[in-house]
C-alpha cells in the first residue's frame, strides 16, 4: 500500500511513444523553465506599484532557500527597459515621441523640482498660457484629469499614489498587459501528496507582508504546473474520499432493504472491502502510481464487484426446497454455489473484458484503470465464491424462503410478453435514433474544462487566456537555424489566427535607423530639460501650502467659465490643500510624486538606446529561445478564445500549413483528443469482441450470445440518445463510461438469459430481478457519489456513469423480456 503514488500531471495519461508526446518532451527537455513552476501574478493600482511588489516579493524569495530553487522576474530585465521604444512600429514611435514633445515645458519644471510644488508650479504656468489664449494640447486632457482626481482625494486626507507611467506612456502603457510576474522554481517534497504545498504558503506568507498588499494595494493569484497538480490532487482525492465513504454507507443501506439482515449484509460488506484490499494491493504491484482516472478505480470497484455479492447473497436467502420451506445455510450455500457460480463467473470475465478493452490503447490514464478495474472483477468474483460463503456460515446467516416484493411485477412481465413486436418496434425505433445521433457527439479535449474552476490556479489562467501574450494556449516549434526560423516565423505571422511570433530574432527590433533618427531629434529636445544637475530641495509643508495657494488664485482668475471640469476640480483641492495640516499636506507631496523620479529616470533611459543585435540580447533571456544545442524555438501566440474547440483547432490547422511539426499545449489539446477517441474506438471494439468470444466460448450457443450482445448494444445508443439531449459533452475522464457500461451490463444480461435458458420464464418475478434491481441501485449509489464530486472531470464521469447505467438497468430489465423467444409455458399461458 506504501508503495502506491498519486500524479495529477495530465500529460502522464498518455504514452511516451505518441509522436506529439515526443514533440513536447523534447521542448520541455530542451527548455525546462515552465516545467513545474509557481508563478505569482501580481494584481496593483498602478503599474509602479505592481513593479514594486513584484520586485520585493522576488527578493523575498530568492533568500528563502528552504523552498525555493530559483526566482525570476520576466518583466524586469533591463534589456526591455533600455530598448522599450525600439520595439514599436515606427508610425506608432513618432506620435509617441510628438506627445511627449508638447509635454517639454511641464516635463522639464518636474525635473527641476521633483516634488508637489514643482508640480504646482506646472499648474500655474499652464494657467498663464490658458490666460494669453494658448489651449491644453488634447493629449494632456486624460493626465490632467488623472491628477485633478488624485490631488482631490489627497487634499481630502486619502492619499493614493499617482501613475505618471500611466499619464505618461497612455495607451502604450497597456500593451504590456495589466499584470506583474515572479516565476519561481519551488522546492518540491514528494513524500507529500501535494508536493509544492510549502512553497505555495511560503509564498503567500511572503506576498501577504509586503507594504502593498497590507495597504490593500496590490493582490496576488498563484498559478503555475506545480500549483494546478496539487489543486488538481486535493480536489480529485477529497472527492474520491467521500466518494467512496458516500458510497459504501449507500450501499450498505440498499443492503439493508435487499437482504434485511445484518448477517448477511456484514459478510457482503466485509467480502467487498476485502476485495478492494487486495485490488489496490494488485495496483501497487501492477503500476506504482496513479493518474487522475484510474485514481477512480475503488469507487468503480464497490459499485460493480457489490453485483456479485448480492447475487449470490439474494438468491442464498431465497433457497428453500420443494415444499416452499428454507433449505439450510449449508444446503442453502452449496445450491447457491451450483446456480449462481457460473453465473458470477461469465459476468465476472466479460465485466473484467470490457475493462481490459482499454490497455491495448495509447490512453495510458484510462489503460491502467482497465487493468486494475479487470484484475478487480477477478478478485471481486473468487471472493465471492470463496470468502463471502464462509462469512456467512460464521455469522450464522439463515435463507428465508418467502415471497419476494418482485412477484409484484408479474402483470408487467406478461404485458411485455403480450405486446412483444409493438415493443421490440418501439426498442429499435430508439436504436435507430441513437445510432443517427452518434455523429453529434461533442468531445471536449481541454483538461483545463476538467479541473475545478473555482481554485486559484485556475481562477489566474482566466486571468491570462484573455491576453495573448500570457494564454496558455500557445503553439511552439523547434527548428534547426536562424534562417529557417526567421522563414518560418514570417510565414506563422501571416496566419489568420496568429497573433504574434516570439523567437530570439524577434527580440532585435526592426528598422533601428529610422526609429533611431527619431528617438535622437527627441532626446535633443527633451534631454536638455529632463537633465538636471542640482534639482530643488525638498520642500517643507508650509511651502507646498504657498505653492497651492498661489496656483489656486491663478486658475481662479481665469473664471469659472474658462475652466473645464479637470481644472474646477483641481482649483478645489488646491484650495483645500493650502488650508490643510502639515500631515495631509505632505502626505499629499508623498502620493502625487512618489513614483515621478523613476519615471524621469526612465524617460532619460529610453530616448537614449544603443543599436541592438542578436549578441547584445542577455543569456538568461537568449535561454527562453535557443537551446544549448543551437535549436531555435518559436513560440506561437492565438487570436480569440482558445478556450473555444473550434477556434483552436482552426489555430493548429493553419499551423501545420507553415510546419506539420508543431508541439506546445495548444497541439497538446487537439492531439490528445484523436489520442482519446482513438482509443476509445479500440477499446470498445476489443470490449465487443472479448465479450462476444467469452460468451460464445461460456454459453456454447449463438443465440445466448447475441440475447446478450443486443441489450448491450442498445442501452449504449439510448445512452448516446442522453449524452446529446442533455448534452453531456464528452471528455478524458468520462469517455471510459461508454465502454465500461459494456462491462456493467453484460453481467445483468448474462443473469437473465441464463435464467431464461434454465427454464423461468417470467424473469422479472426471480430473485435475479431483485438482485439485479438492488445491484444497480448499488452501482448507481458510488456512481451518484462520484458526480458530486468538486472535480468537473470526476464529477462528469459519475454523471455519464449513471446515465449509462440507467439505460442499462432499461434495457435489462425491460428490453430483454421482450427480446428472449417465448417458452413453451409462456406460449400455454
Amino acid at each position: 500500500m506504501n508503495q502506491l503514488g498519486i500524479t495529477t500531471e495530465t500529460d502522464k495519461l498518455f504514452a511516451d511513444s505518441l509522436p506529439w508526446k515526443q514533440r513536447n518532451t523534447a521542448l520541455e527537455h530542451q527548455f525546462p523553465g515552465e516545467k513545474g513552476t509557481l508563478v505569482a501574478i501580481i494584481d496593483a493600482a498602478t503599474p509602479e506599484e505592481g513593479r514594486e511588489t513584484a520586485h520585493q516579493l522576488a527578493l523575498s524569495l530568492q533568500a528563502d532557500k528552504a523552498h525555493f530553487v530559483s526566482v525570476s522576474e520576466p518583466d524586469a530585465n533591463p534589456y526591455y527597459t533600455r530598448n522599450g521604444l525600439l520595439f514599436l512600429d515606427a508610425d506608432t514611435l513618432e506620435p509617441v515621441l510628438d506627445s511627449t514633445i508638447a509635454a517639454q515645458p511641464f516635463l522639464g519644471s518636474l525635473a527641476a523640482d521633483p516634488s508637489a510644488r514643482g508640480l504646482f508650479s506646472t499648474f500655474g504656468l499652464m494657467a498663464m498660457g490658458l490666460q494669453h489664449g494658448q489651449e491644453l494640447p488634447s493629449s494632456f486632457a486624460s493626465a490632467l484629469g488623472t491628477m485633478a482626481t488624485t490631488l482631490d482625494r489627497a487634499s481630502r486626507g486619502d492619499a493614493q499614489p499617482l501613475s505618471w507611467q500611466t499619464m505618461l506612456a497612455g495607451k502604450l502603457q497597456e500593451m504590456g498587459g495589466h499584470y506583474q510576474f515572479v516565476v519561481t522554481k519551488p522546492r518540491v517534497d514528494f513524500s507529500s501528496f501535494e508536493p509544492s504545498s510549502a512553497s505555495t504558503e511560503a509564498m503567500r506568507a511572503a506576498f501577504n507582508q509586503l507594504p502593498t498588499v497590507k495597504a490593500k494595494r496590490a493582490s496576488a493569484l498563484i498559478t503555475g504546473e506545480a500549483k494546478l497538480n496539487d489543486e488538481e490532487f486535493s480536489t480529485v482525492a477529497s472527492g474520491m474520499v467521500l466518494g467512496l465513504i458516500l458510497s459504501l454507507a449507500l450501499v450498505t443501506l440498499w443492503l439493508v432493504l435487499a437482504v434485511r439482515s445484518w448477517r448477511m449484509i456484514v459478510p457482503i460488506l466485509l467480502t467487498l472491502i476485502s476485495g478492494l484490499l487486495l485490488t489496490t494491493g494488485f495496483a501497487a504491484l501492477a503500476v506504482g502510481t496513479l493518474n487522475l482516472i484510474s485514481v477512480a478505480f475503488a469507487i468503480l470497484f464497490v459499485g460493480i464487484a457489490v453485483d456479485f455479492a448480492i447475487q449470490y447473497g439474494v438468491r442464498f436467502r431465497s433457497q428453500e426446497n420443494h415444499n416452499g420451506r428454507p433449505l439450510s445455510a449449508h444446503d442453502a450455500i452449496e445450491r447457491t454455489g451450483k446456480e449462481s457460480g457460473g453465473q458470477i463467473f461469465i459476468a465476472a470475465l466479460a465485466t473484467a473484458t470490457g475493462f481490459m478493452g482499454f490497455t491495448p490503447t495509447s490512453f495510458v490514464g484510462v489503460a491502467q484503470l482497465g487493468l486494475i478495474a479487470g484484475a478487480g472483477m477477478i478478485i471481486a468474483f473468487f471472493c465471492t465464491l470463496s470468502l463471502l460463503p464462509a462469512l456467512l456460515t460464521l455469522f450464522g446467516a439463515q435463507p428465508v424462503a418467502r415471497k419476494r416484493a418482485t412477484s409484484r411485477l408479474l402483470p408487467v412481465d406478461l404485458f411485455l410478453r403480450r405486446h412483444r413486436r409493438p415493443l421490440l418496434g418501439v426498442f429499435a425505433l430508439l436504436g435507430l435514433a441513437g445510432l443517427s445521433l452518434t455523429p453529434f457527439l461533442s468531445f471536449d479535449s481541454d483538461p483545463l474544462h476538467t479541473k475545478n474552476p473555482n481554485t486559484e490556479g485556475m481562477k489566474a489562467l482566466t486571468l491570462l487566456e484573455a491576453n495573448p501574450l500570457t494564454t496558455p494556449y500557445n503553439a511552439q516549434v523547434l527548428v534547426a537555424d536562424k534562417e529557417t526560423a526567421e522563414k518560418q516565423a514570417k510565414a506563422f505571422s501571416a496566419l489568420p489566427s496568429v497573433h504574434d511570433v516570439l523567437w530570439l530574432g524577434a527580440l532585435v527590433p526592426e528598422d533601428q535607423n529610422t526609429k533611431f533618427q527619431l528617438l535622437h531629434d527627441a532626446a535633443d529636445i527633451l534631454l536638455p530639460t529632463l537633465t538636471v544637475p542640482h534639482p530643488a530641495a525638498p520642500p517643507s509643508a508650509q511651502e507646498l501650502r504657498d505653492a497651492a495657494h498661489a496656483t489656486s488664485q491663478r486658475l481662479s482668475a481665469l473664471g469659472d467659465k474658462a475652466l473645464t471640469p479637470s481644472l474646477r476640480t483641481l482649483r478645489e483641492a488646491l484650495d483645500r490643500l493650502s488650508q490643510a495640516p502639515d500631515a495631509t499636506v505632505m502626505a499629499a507631496n508623498a502620493s502625487l510624486t512618489r513614483f515621478l523620479p523613476d519615471e524621469l529616470s526612465q524617460l532619460r533611459t529610453v530616448l537614449t538606446p544603443s543599436p541592438v543585435g542578436l549578441k547584445d540580447i542577455p543569456d538568461d533571456i537568449r535561454a527562453n529561445y535557443l537551446s544549448p544545442d543551437g535549436h531555435y524555438r518559436l513560440v506561437i501566440h492565438p487570436k480569440g478564445q482558445m478556450s473555444n474547440p473550434e477556434t483552436l483547432h482552426r489555430f493548429i490547422t493553419e499551423l501545420r500549413t507553415v510546419n506539420p511539426t508543431i508541439a506546445g499545449p495548444a497541439l497538446e489539446i487537439t492531439e490528445s483528443a484523436h489520442t482519446i477517441t482513438h482509443a476509445f474506438l479500440i477499446a470498445a471494439l476489443c470490449a465487443i469482441i472479448g465479450i462476444a468470444l467469452i460468451l460464445l466460448v461460456t454459453l456454447r450457443r449463438l443465440v445466448d450470445s447475441l440475447l446478450v450482445l443486443i441489450p448491450l448494444i442498445l442501452s449504449s445508443l439510448l445512452t448516446v440518445i442522453l449524452i446529446v439531449a442533455i448534452p453531456e459533452p464528452l471528455n478524458y475522464a468520462n469517455i471510459i463510461a461508454l465502454p465500461l457500461l459494456l462491462g456493467v451490463g453484460v453481467s445483468f444480461n448474462i443473469y437473465f438469459v441464463m435464467n431464461w435458458r434454465a427454464g423461468i420464464c417470467h424473469p422479472l418475478t426471480s430473485p435475479t430481478a431483485r438482485a439485479v434491481l438492488f445491484s444497480a441501485l448499488t452501482t448507481g449509489s458510488a456512481f451518484g457519489s462520484l458526480a458530486l464530486s468538486a472535480h468537473p472531470g470526476t464529477a462528469s464521469m459519475g454523471r455519464l456513469l449513471l446515465l449509462s447505467l440507467g439505460c442499462t438497468l432499461l434495457c435489462s430489465l425491460f428490453f430483454i423480456p421482450v427480446l428472449l423467444p417465448k417458452t413453451p409455458q409462456q406460449d400455454s399461458e
